[in-house]
């Protein structure tokens, strides 16, 4: 890997053209005309669109089936059936979580996502399994992707004695941030599922994320009760409500009143925004002060045949879902995969600034809502200084890496 690149006539974000010298791995300066250091290595821009590297803010690796042979999906429609329904498949195929996560992050990385999050099954069944195999795709990829690790209790916390020393254990093992699950819906007692949940995650001071796909005031109820326990243990800027489908289904003062206490907490709000159920205001959100982010949930899986490892198709969709037309709109929208992605998930050092990462993505677009829009080929991505993908394909010592 070479230290020292110089990328010629690239636009940040659309603006004037300009160069960007990196060195060790950061981005030094932007500039015209910039002097190539000895033994750079330089590239030709050619005028393309510089963004930085993409971020996927919630997604399920270990799950995936991105690759394989096609899966019949005829799963029940409850929520249970498809827990029930991929743990059962998962048990029985021997299904290879680091395999398939390594898999799928090289199709994000190749399509110029540099950091992700991605929640990983934890379960009495099959134990810390999941976790183990997402772990070596994570340092298999250290050099080049960003990868958090989610500790998720996929078939509740409560349900299953010994899941929650579970957790614990993925915590201690590496797992950056304790994950939780409808603590009304599918644990029963949301009192006692919470304070288990915040109880594991102020010992091993972690940061907390949760699906919380309950509706109307359920979802509200449960919503309350986490950003209760947010305060209590001081834990602003920890938590993530992931989906936050309530806030769509309840009334507008009820919803502003829980923003405005999200806001002041630090709480954030990933999205996939699909078409299927009420989404929480985007616009909304963001002028209550709450960041939003955007993220895929599950790719090609038991749970859903959809999904695609490229964050300009997941910010177009997130367009459509919220009717964004407007350029500046759109804008919003990259914004959801990019800026508020990276602070969203706690990702440091990020932005086409001089002294972050250098993790860039050039595209042939005038602008960036062209980009959305058009979701052209990744001409160059560049991860942590070093050019992993040319046109869409990674370079073949990225391609070759493996699970260690």
């Amino acid at each position: 890997m070479t230290s020292s690149l110089l990328i010629r006539n690239v636009r940040p974000m659309g603006g004037s053209a300009t160069d960007v010298r990196v060195q060790d791995g950061r981005i030094a300066e932007l500039g015209t005309a910039l002097a190539a250091p000895a033994g750079a290595v330089v590239e030709d821009g050619q005028g393309a669109l510089l963004l930085p590297g993409l971020v996927e803010g919630h997604t399920h690796l270990d799950k995936t089936m991105w690759g394989m042979d096609w899966y019949r999906n005829e799963v029940g429609t409850n929520l249970t059936d498809k827990i029930e329904n991929e743990r059962a498949f998962r048990h029985a195929s021997g299904h290879d979580a680091a395999a398939q996560s390594l898999v799928l992050a090289k199709a994000f990385l190749a399509l110029g996502t540099t950091r992700l999050r991605t929640h990983v099954d934890v379960d009495t069944q099959a134990g810390l399994r999941h976790l183990e195999g997402t772990l070596r795709t994570r340092a298999a990829l250290r050099e080049v992707q960003q990868i958090q690790i989610v500790a998720f209790p996929q078939s509740g916390l409560l349900g299953r004695a010994g899941t929650a020393e579970l957790l614990g254990e993925s915590l201690a093992m590496g797992a950056d941030v304790l994950g939780g699950l409808d603590p009304c819906a599918i644990d029963g007692d949301p009192v006692k599922s919470l304070d288990v949940l915040f109880g594991i995650a102020h010992k091993h001071q972690r940061p907390v994320d949760i699906h919380l796909h309950e509706p109307g005031a359920m979802g509200a109820f449960s919503l309350d009760l986490i950003l209760q326990r947010t305060e209590a243990l001081g834990m602003q800027g920890k938590v993530a409500i992931s989906h936050g489908f309530c806030l769509g289904d309840v009334s507008e003062r009820e919803r502003e009143t829980l923003l405005a206490r999200m806001a002041r907490l630090g709480v954030v709000l990933v999205t996939s925004a699909p078409p299927s159920r009420s989404v929480p205001p985007l616009m909304a959100c963001r002028q209550a002060g709450v960041t939003v982010l955007g993220g895929n949930d599950g790719i090609r899986d038991t749970w859903s045949p959809y999904g695609n490892p490229d964050m300009l198709e997941r910010a177009m969709i997130i367009g459509l879902r919220y009717n964004l037309r407007r350029d500046d709109e759109i804008e919003v929208a990259l914004d959801t995969v990019t800026h508020s992605g990276a602070r969203g998930c706690g990702f440091e050092a990020y932005g086409l600034v001089p002294g972050n990462r250098a993790d860039l993505v050039l595209v042939d677009a005038q602008t960036v809502a062209q980009a959305v829009v058009s979701r052209p080929v990744r001409k160059l991505v560049v991860a942590g200084g070093r050019v992993v993908a040319r046109n869409g394909v990674l370079q073949a010592e990225v391609a070759d890496l493996a699970a260690l």
